[in-house]
């Protein structure tokens, strides 16, 4: 057998394969990355936040403030809305910076709908849970700590997916820089098995505990109602609306 000669295509081709460890995986997509800085991030628009999930017989209340902040400092918007729909019957809240929490749900939601798309299937609240985690471990979303609350044919759940990657399953939970004032009503409140107009009423009452001394926090309050038919979201500047 001939050996061949180091110009060869063959040559060429073990060389090439030698500077790949890994020569027979699919090829992907590399994350986007930047350069921005801790520093850089003080200057960014920062969601500040109170967000409450919480898990009811009839499916699940998310509440959240309205506020915007730049570096913590200054209010930049009066109106922001920090939850959104990204799957027929669930629903993720925005915590942390402005654009990292923005870009996450975008890419969630798109997840979501190729799932839907090849299969033919909504995705389980549960697998969504696990892409949301997956995503935040491994992705380029600066200090993002969301609230992901669904229903589906399990029943109704309330997650929270910390800056790690890390998921955890709760009755009730919050995020955000007024967790501590809102957990406080919470832990008091809360009742196992309300009804999700008992459960707006006390997730709401905990965003306006949070607004009293979080500076982070404030200007209203939007809650979505998540159950087994959809998703409806609604914002209020007026605590006495809901209360």
């Amino acid at each position: 057998m001939r050996t061949p000669r180091h110009d060869s295509d063959f040559s060429r081709t073990v060389d090439q394969l030698a500077d790949d460890p890994n020569p027979y995986e699919p090829e992907i997509g590399s994350m986007p990355q930047n350069d921005m800085t801790r520093d850089d991030l003080d200057n960014v628009n920062k969601t500040g936040t109170t967000t409450i999930g919480i898990s009811t017989a009839d499916g699940v209340i998310i509440a959240t403030d309205m506020r915007a902040s730049l570096g913590g400092r200054f209010v930049s918007n009066k109106n922001v809305q920090k939850v959104e729909q990204i799957h027929p019957t669930a629903a993720l809240t925005l915590v942390g910076s402005v654009g990292g929490a923005q870009s996450f749900i975008s890419t969630l939601r798109a997840e979501v709908n190729l799932y839907e798309a090849r299969r033919g299937e909504d995705m389980s609240i549960d697998a969504l849970a696990s892409l949301a985690g997956n995503f935040a471990r491994g992705g380029p979303f600066f200090a993002i700590h969301p609230i992901l609350g669904g229903v589906d044919a399990e029943g109704s759940h309330v997650y929270s997916i910390d800056p790690a990657g890390g998921v955890m399953e709760d009755d009730y939970t919050v995020t955000g820089s007024g967790m501590q004032l809102a957990y406080g009503h919470l832990e008091q409140a809360y009742e196992p098995d309300m009804s999700n107009e008992e459960a707006k009423t006390v997730a709401a009452r905990g965003i306006k505990s949070a607004v009293e001394r979080d500076t982070g926090s404030g200007n209203g309050v939007f809650l979505a109602e998540i159950t087994g038919e959809g998703v409806d979201i609604h914002g209020h500047h007026d605590f006495d609306e809901v209360l």
